[in-house]
């Protein structure tokens, strides 16, 4: 492969910006990814496993990508529901945020065996698994609360009181669940490391390591990116660790076939900073985990290039 055959790529003026890794990976899919057929029927260009994408999380920074504006307040809002172990769409739908819209739509759920659930009940789906692992799913009406392994309040635990423990994992992916699921995992499974400080009154630093089995470029990705280090510094500021880096491995990492067009546009954008985060209540206000709200939330310095349209495949 000769770089005439990628796609036209913006002058680098600062090449030593993390969102080149994404934006490079796009690259590469464009010109060499090897056409697939697709559940959706749409069809893409796929690769496997490419090299792994790390964000850095310190000063506060949150790598939402500048080269197209992210839905923040969509990223926050599922995030919380996933915290708060929620399945029912029609919650996020009700805010404003439709991401889960396609499928937990009557045609959706008729169509994938799910007949018997409501509109909007989308299954034992990822925050079910993160705060009720193993427990038997009825509807997203029921109460759960103490039921199944509580994985979310494990991983805080372990952060505090066993920091170099080998197990600190988050898994979504759960076989006995997932005909049940109206749509599988993508982002499956995420482990935390925690550096501990190597100097008197320095705290300790927290990483997330993320594996996402099936990684939709233009539309998923720069969304879970965001998820997953807004998760690591929730967990970092309830857990007295300072935020560090998040790190992305992606699995059949795909471009839609009609993302190619909109993404070779957003291939000619230049990165702008990052921006940053801080939490708007003290720790003592916020509680634990499940004390965040939306406005707890305040993003920084947050300048990205215009909206590019793209299609979401259901």
């Amino acid at each position: 492969m000769t770089t005439d055959t990628l796609p036209k790529t913006a002058e680098r003026a600062n090449p030593e910006h993390e969102e080149y890794q994404y934006l490079d990976v796009i690259s590469r899919i464009i010109a060499t990814g090897q056409p697939r057929p697709d559940r959706t029927g749409t069809g893409t260009l796929a690769l496997f496993a490419p090299p792994s994408l790390r964000f850095s999380l310190a000063d506060n920074t949150l790598p939402l990508l500048t080269t197209k504006r992210v839905f923040t307040r969509g990223v926050i809002e599922e995030l919380l529901w996933f915290v708060a172990g929620c399945t029912d769409g029609n919650v996020l739908a009700a805010k404003g945020v439709h991401i889960w819209a396609g499928n937990g739509s009557r045609e959706f759920l008729d169509r994938v065996g799910l007949s018997h659930r409501r509109e909007g009940d989308l299954g034992p789906v990822y925050g079910f698994q993160w705060r009720h692992f193993g427990a038997a799913y009825g509807t997203c009406e029921d109460d759960y609360a103490g039921k199944g392994v509580d994985q979310l309040a494990e991983v805080i635990d372990k952060i505090k009181n066993n920091p170099t423990d080998r197990r600190i994992v988050l898994s979504a992916w759960n076989p006995a669940d997932l005909k049940l699921m109206a749509l599988p995992p993508c982002h499956m499974f995420c482990q935390f490391f925690v550096t501990l400080p190597e100097t008197p009154g320095a705290r300790p630093k927290l990483s997330c390591l993320m594996y996402q089995r099936s990684c939709d470029l233009g539309l998923g990705v720069p969304f879970n990116i965001a998820s997953y280090a807004l998760l690591t510094h929730m967990i970092a500021f309830v857990t007295g660790c300072d935020a560090h880096e998040f790190i992305l491995q992606m699995g059949d990492a795909h471009v839609y076939r009609d993302h190619v067009e909109p993404l070779k546009t957003q291939l000619e954008r230049s990165p702008r900073p990052f921006p940053t985060l801080r939490f708007k209540r003290t720790l003592e206000e916020i509680g634990d985990i499940d004390g965040f709200t939306y406005d707890d939330f305040v993003v920084e310095g947050y300048n990205p290039l215009g909206k590019i349209e793209m299609k979401m495949s259901a």
